[in-house]
């Protein structure tokens, strides 16, 4: 699988996904402290997308703590496991977000949706394989 790979299809943000993808190759170690990322130029160009969502993603993740600008030089990734980084959330927490954010706007209110959230978990949870002892 290419480093950066960006799903036309899916409907989670191209943005989002990029900035997923940055996330999650940060954290598992796939780009060390002090890497050196593409310039949003170059990026943008790889990935056949628009300058502005690249540039967009990196001011984010700027000030999310995993980035760091230098005049010039370009843009290095920060050590995430300072005590001072901002903590980011996770993949699955922005997917939440969205989708608590698009209940709000269809008037749930947000009782509602942690209510209706835990049922459907549990449901989901019913059609799963029992747990074995060696899974927890």
């Amino acid at each position: 699988m290419e480093v950066f790979e960006i799903d036309e299809r899916s409907s989670v943000p191209i943005w989002l996904q990029l900035k997923n993808r940055l996330v999650y190759l940060i954290s598992s170690g796939h780009y060390k402290p002090g890497d050196k990322l593409p310039t949003v130029r170059d990026l943008a160009i790889s990935l056949k997308i628009n300058y502005n969502t690249v540039n967009k993603v990196y001011q984010s993740l700027l000030h999310d703590g995993y980035l760091m600008a230098h005049r010039g030089r370009g843009t290095f990734v920060c050590d995430i496991a300072q005590p001072d980084a901002p903590k980011q959330d996770s993949p699955a927490d922005n997917v939440i977000d969205i989708m608590i954010k698009q209940c709000l706007e269809l008037g749930v209110p947000l009782d509602d949706i942690a209510n209706q959230v835990g049922k459907r978990v549990e449901r989901k949870r019913a059609t799963l394989p029992p747990r074995q002892e060696g899974d927890l």
